[in-house]
Parts: C-alpha cells; sequence; structure tokens
C-alpha cells in the first residue's frame, strides 16, 4: 500500500475522532496528515520527511489556526438564563422590606424579597438592586440613583 493511502485513512480517522471531541485538535493534526499524504503523492521523499511535513504542518495549524478558528466559533460570553439572568436587576419594592417581609417587582413578576443587610429597611415605591436570588426570594441592595 502506498504511504499517501495510508496518510489519508490517518487524515480522515482523525477528523471522524475530531466529530466526537469538538475541540478542534486532531482536526488540526488531520490537516497536517493530509499535507503528509499530499507530499507522498507528489514525491518521492522517504518516510521520514513525510513524517516531517505531518509534524510541521499540525504545529502551524495548531498555532496559527486553531487559537483564531476558536474565537470564531465560540460565543464571547454565554447568556445568562434563569435566576443568573436576574441577579444584577432593578426591582421596584412593592410591600415593605424588612427583616422578614417584603415583595418586589421583578422582571414583570411579584417577587417576595429581604435585605442584603439585616437592619435595612426598603419602602414601597423605592427600587432596588437584586444581589441574588435565595430560593424563592430576591436579595436585594439600594440602588444609587
Amino acid at each position: 500500500m502506498h504511504a499517501a493511502v495510508l496518510w489519508l485513512i490517518f487524515a480522515l480517522v482523525l477528523a471522524g475522532a475530531e466529530a466526537l471531541t469538538g475541540h478542534l485538535f486532531l482536526v488540526m493534526l488531520g490537516g497536517g496528515a493530509l499535507a503528509a499524504a499530499i507530499t507522498s503523492w507528489l514525491t518521492d521523499w522517504p518516510g521520514w520527511a513525510d513524517g516531517t511535513v505531518f509534524l510541521i504542518v499540525s504545529v502551524l495549524l495548531l498555532v496559527l489556526v486553531r487559537p483564531a478558528l476558536r474565537r470564531r466559533l465560540t460565543p464571547a460570553h454565554a447568556p445568562r438564563l434563569g435566576i443568573e439572568a436576574l441577579e444584577g436587576k432593578k426591582a421596584l419594592v412593592l410591600e415593605r422590606i424588612g427583616r422578614d417581609e417584603g415583595q418586589v417587582k421583578l422582571d414583570g413578576e411579584v417577587w417576595t424579597a429581604r435585605p442584603l443587610n439585616e437592619g435595612d429597611v426598603y419602602e414601597p415605591g423605592e427600587s432596588v438592586t437584586v444581589l441574588q436570588i435565595d430560593g424563592a426570594t430576591a436579595v436585594v441592595f439600594k440602588s444609587s440613583p
């Protein structure tokens, strides 16, 4: 069997394995194997030269192409979902918020609320910021104007 065919099979195996991982590492090695297959098919170089082509092309792809490709394919920041999306939002005090009582309107819904500091009290109509969601209770603190 010609060496180019072996390099081509190796490239296809690496590309197939990349489909299982998705880290863009094995496909870069597959690119190096493809370059070695093309070199082996076009030239009469010895096997170690094909291996050198594989090594050089793989390293170049890993160093130069993979980082740029990963930046393009992965989002800059994942959107916050669920209760994480509520943290940091402004809320309107509906019922007086004290140590063990209170309600706010947050994102169009009514939530029970408690102040971050036990001694704080917020009156209806005030604007507060949600620090975190603790179970079904919004932990709030006074918003700066």
